[in-house]
């Protein structure tokens, strides 16, 4: 019986324009996550669920093109500097980000915390702009950094603002994902939807960590860019949920408001 790969398994086989080896070769580019320098073509091999074999000759390609940096020492992979100059000019592109940030370091400031523009990849949210506070008790966590979809106030805020068909294919690949974990994700999926129709916000209240709370709102920047969500956080001793709600909650929402009467109609 075949093994369960990747997604590039789910495409419909009737789409002859779906190039399955590129898909492959993009899986195991988004192999790697932050914090994470190297990796081997054994580990890559698991995250992908595909066989040693292909996942070498896929390092070997990626390798040459320069996406991919071979560590001739340990045997090992880490990205390369064309995967640097894909990434620089997507934010380069991004004009939301250069309005955004003086709004979001301003709000930082102000309340002591970090502040993150966020866009989904699969079940995770990436920063793609980040704020701290002054403040000595903030998050050290940076651009690039990843954001569970489901258990994050940014990746909850992503939930509440996609089309249904959107977030049902999220949550059924999160439901796939881990079935035993799933009654307790879905629990704080409805209430983060009800959260954003009550109080304009997602919350994670200690549920993507014990010790770090955070509220978040997206929002539709348009131009064919897809949703974004803005996330207000620190450690849990420092930022009470009472005080993000009642403080620092509706200085979010005139910031996200603020961008979206910046933005380019």
């Amino acid at each position: 019986m075949r093994s369960k790969r990747a997604s590039t398994d789910r495409q419909p086989k009737e789409d002859r324009h779906f190039v399955t080896a590129l898909a492959r070769g993009l899986e195991v580019l988004a192999c790697f996550r932050h914090g994470e320098t190297t990796l081997s073509n054994q580990e890559l091999a698991l995250r992908c669920k595909l066989p040693k074999s292909t996942v070498s000759r896929l390092t070997m390609t990626l390798t040459k093109l320069g996406y991919l940096i071979h560590i001739e020492e340990s045997g090992r992979y880490r990205l390369g500097t064309a995967c640097l100059a894909l990434g620089s000019a997507l934010l380069a592109k991004l004009d939301v980000r250069k309005i955004a940030h003086p709004l979001m370091q301003e709000l930082a400031n102000l309340t002591g915390t970090s502040v993150s523009l966020g866009v989904r990849d699969k079940l995770s949210m990436i920063y793609v702009e980040h704020c701290r506070s002054k403040a000595a008790l903030t998050l050290t966590l940076d651009v690039g950094s990843r954001m569970p979809l489901v258990a994050s106030a940014i990746g909850r805020a992503w939930l509440a603002a996609a089309s249904e068909s959107d977030r049902e294919q999220a949550l059924a690949q999160a439901r796939e994902l881990d079935v035993k974990a799933w009654p307790g994700m879905q629990a704080g999926v409805n209430k983060a939807m009800e959260d954003y129709r009550t109080l304009g916000v997602t919350c994670s209240f200690g549920d993507w960590n014990k010790e770090v709370n955070g509220i978040a709102r997206a929002f539709d920047p348009g131009n064919g860019l897809p949703i974004m969500a803005i996330n207000v956080g620190g450690p849990s001793y420092n930022l009470t949920p009472e005080y993000l709600i009642n403080e620092v909650r509706p200085k979010l929402l005139d910031l996200v408001r603020a961008i979206e009467d910046a933005l380019p109609q």
